[in-house]
């Protein structure tokens, strides 16, 4: 229990927990406030005993009453604030630390881990933390407290019902370890069955409108039940498995309370114990319980907390890209891959490549499927770090670069386009953020998207649904393209920019490309023809090797990968229904 406290107070940055600790200092205080009942209860017995119930005693009694509760009130305000704002600006503090964290890590970490397994991390779990974690921590170090200092006031009147009190504690302690080790086992079931159901959940409406097109609902439903379900089990499973030590741990709270009672009032007969000590060991031991069975509840979730703290660290501690290179301005735009290698999970993508692509020139890269196109592109931009060999950008390594300076000089185009729920200006606007709506029109015009957005309701101020929902595939290709002409980057990649684009698109999309790559150094990853016939040098590449190099009229003159893809696609051309 302390070790998973100790956890989150480590996982907590310099001034949230100071804020912690002092609460908790704080709460000693308030212990102290607590046991302040006792000594007023102590003064009414006292004189009913002595038969000298004076208003004197009255007022006394009631004085220190009103200053046990107001001291309890004030503090257990200021302590639930400061744990509260500690709560909750750790929990907001380590979001940005991980989406800063996530901005560094090789591309390869999100091949590795679902969405789901990050989005529940950053909302769910941290989400978890900020409510559970300062509840927990504020009950069970209050009760751990209280308990300590009605402790030492009960040594302080007789060590036997000390000694009683004790034993209690140590036999709560031992079920309450119990507890944790058995919460060890089912608490990362239940956390892996809520990571499992966001990326279900996810997974089922990202991919809706495949579901329903090819009948697939029944099925892809019954995947998302199954999620549900088992975090249903997850949640019932661990609640069925603390319950038992929970009800122990009270019913051990309880013994113990009779067993000081019945200790005190025997010690009491046989006259070794004074009537009014009695009475406050008897008082004592109810406010023991009652602290001990705050905690008992709270204490079953410490396990959840030190888990949460668990997975934010797991990513946290994926070693980042080395990004602290220079803030470099090449002389120029050549890139050189010098015996490039690179391996993802032990599969080799990427075997002993060399290649020049001078500045402002175009290069196209074909070649089968998997063969590691993609690869080769994400590495000049070192979206991944080469295994052996080096890449360099205007004759320096890129590993020189500091990360932003590097990507200051890239721009991409993907295949699968993502719009961020914004409106269509600040979406274009993404490519600049600081640039004024006179620059927004004139890169949608160059993208061949600015009619299309002026037939929107709002035109420009459109919001658009996430991953731009409203919008056709060429629409949210052009509008990434003038995203792209706005940050004029000198470098541009397109991976299959026009791949899945329908003919009445097309021509638009080709007249933006043509705006986007003028007088740019232009890397492409295309299968159609016309795509690629034109670039000033053609590379072919298959099994993670270039097995082809040179222009179309080149290439078309050897046998190869490269002459049967032409020949391929016009034999598909001429094909007529």
């Amino acid at each position: 229990m302390f070790a998973a406290l100790k956890r989150f107070f480590d996982f907590c940055n310099a001034g949230d927990r100071r804020k912690l600790y002092i609460a908790i200092g704080l709460g000693v205080v308030r212990a102290v406030f607590a046991a302040l009942r006792i000594s007023a209860i102590a003064v009414i017995v006292m004189g009913i005993i002595d038969k000298d119930m004076s208003d004197k005693n009255i007022w006394i009694a009631l004085a220190i009453l009103g200053a046990s509760v107001l001291g309890q009130l004030l503090i257990n305000l200021k302590t639930t604030m400061l744990q509260t704002e500690a709560g909750y600006h750790c929990c907001a503090g380590k979001r940005i630390e991980i989406a800063e964290h996530l901005r560094y890590l090789p591309m390869g970490y999100f091949n590795d881990n679902s969405l789901g397994h990050i989005t529940s991390v950053t909302t769910n779990t941290m989400e978890n933390l900020s409510d559970v974690a300062t509840r927990v921590v504020m009950l069970t170090t209050q009760g751990i407290l209280t308990t300590f200092v009605i402790t030492a006031f009960v040594y302080v009147f007789d060590w036997r019902i000390g000694l009683i009190l004790t034993a209690g504690i140590a036999v709560y302690a031992f079920i309450n370890s119990a507890m944790q080790r058995k919460t060890r086992k089912g608490a990362p079931i239940q956390q892996k069955a809520a990571n499992d159901l966001v990326a279900a959940v996810i997974e089922f409406i990202q991919g809706i409108a495949e579901v329903k097109n090819y009948n697939l609902t029944e099925s892809r439903a019954k995947k998302l039940e199954k999620a549900i379900r088992a975090k249903q089990y997850g949640d019932t499973h661990l609640e069925f498995d603390v319950i038992p030590f929970i009800g122990l741990q009270e019913i051990v709270t309880k013994l113990t309370g009779v067993v000081m009672c019945a200790a005190s009032v025997y010690f009491c007969i046989d006259g070794s114990l004074s009537l009014l000590y009695c009475i406050m060991m008897m008082i004592s031991s109810f406010m023991v319980y009652e602290s001990l069975d705050v905690m008992a509840g709270f204490s079953a979730l410490i396990r959840s907390v030190g888990l949460c703290v668990d997975q934010a660290n797991e990513i946290l501690s994926i070693p980042e890209m080395d990004i602290d290179g220079e803030d470099i301005e090449p002389v120029s735009r050549d890139i050189e891959l010098k015996n490039v290698s690179f391996a993802y999970e032990n599969k080799t993508i990427i075997n002993g490549v060399d290649l020049k692509i001078p500045e402002k020139t175009s290069t196209a890269i074909v070649g089968p499927s998997g063969g590691g196109k993609t690869t080769l592109t994400s590495l000049m931009a070192r979206f991944w770090d080469v295994d052996g060999g080096e890449v360099t950008l205007g004759g320096r390594n890129v590993k020189e670069y500091s990360f932003d300076s590097l990507m200051r000089n890239f721009s991409f185009v993907f295949q699968r386009v993502y719009l961020f729920e914004d409106t269509v200006a600040n979406n274009i606007r993404f490519g600049s953020p600081e640039a004024g709506m006179d620059k927004v029109i004139e890169a949608a015009k160059k993208a061949r998207c600015h009619d299309f957005i002026m037939s929107l309701p709002q035109g420009y101020d459109t919001v658009i649904g996430e991953g731009g929902a409203s919008l056709s595939g060429g629409e949210k290709q052009r509008i990434s393209i003038a995203r792209a002409i706005m940050k004029n980057a000198p470098i541009i990649i397109l991976d299959e920019a026009t791949a899945n684009v329908d003919p009445e698109n097309e021509a638009e999309l080709t007249g933006a490309i043509e705006e986007l790559t003028r007088e740019k150094t232009v890397i492409m990853i295309a299968h159609r023809l016309k795509t690629v016939e034109h670039a000033d040098q053609i590379i072919v590449i298959d099994g993670g090797r270039i097995v082809q190099q040179g222009t179309h009229p080149e290439l078309m003159k050897q046998e190869g990968i490269y002459r049967t893809f032409v020949e391929d696609r016009k034999k598909a051309v001429s094909w007529k229904l």
